[in-house]
């Protein structure tokens, strides 16, 4: 069994900063595709940033991009979403997933095996 466990969240004014953390206990991390996806209570979940194994790699949903930046440590077992000039509508609980293999794509849910119990982001305007 896969844990994931995001740390992080809080209340942050608009065009305030924020980073995610997600400490996986995995044996093999290194091997997992790590993403970050969000969610508004009534709505789907949204995919945000993902990372692939070797940290090179990384893609982001146009709505955070230039703002949002993934990374990840592998000998930590961790996962970091540092988040820029937040927004209001950035509130959601964020969640960590990680991906081994999937016949879904990286941006979606679907396509994760494993997945955090979220971290709730508030941003005030």
């Amino acid at each position: 069994q896969v844990q994931l466990v995001e740390s992080g969240g809080g209340l942050v004014q608009a065009g305030g900063s924020l980073t995610l953390s997600c400490a996986g206990a995995i044996s093999t991390f290194g091997s997992y595709t790590m993403g970050w996806f969000r969610q508004v209570p009534g709505e789907a979940r949204e995919f945000v940033a993902t990372i692939f194994w070797s940290g090179t790699n990384t893609a982001y949903a146009d709505s955070v991009k230039g703002r949002f930046t993934i990374s990840r440590d592998n000998a930590k077992n961790t996962v970091y979403l540092q988040m820029n000039n937040l927004k209001p509508e950035d509130t959601a609980v964020y969640y960590c997933a990680a991906r081994r293999q999937s016949s879904y794509g990286w941006t979606s849910p679907n396509g994760y095996n494993y997945w955090g119990q979220g971290t709730q982001v508030t941003v005030s305007s």
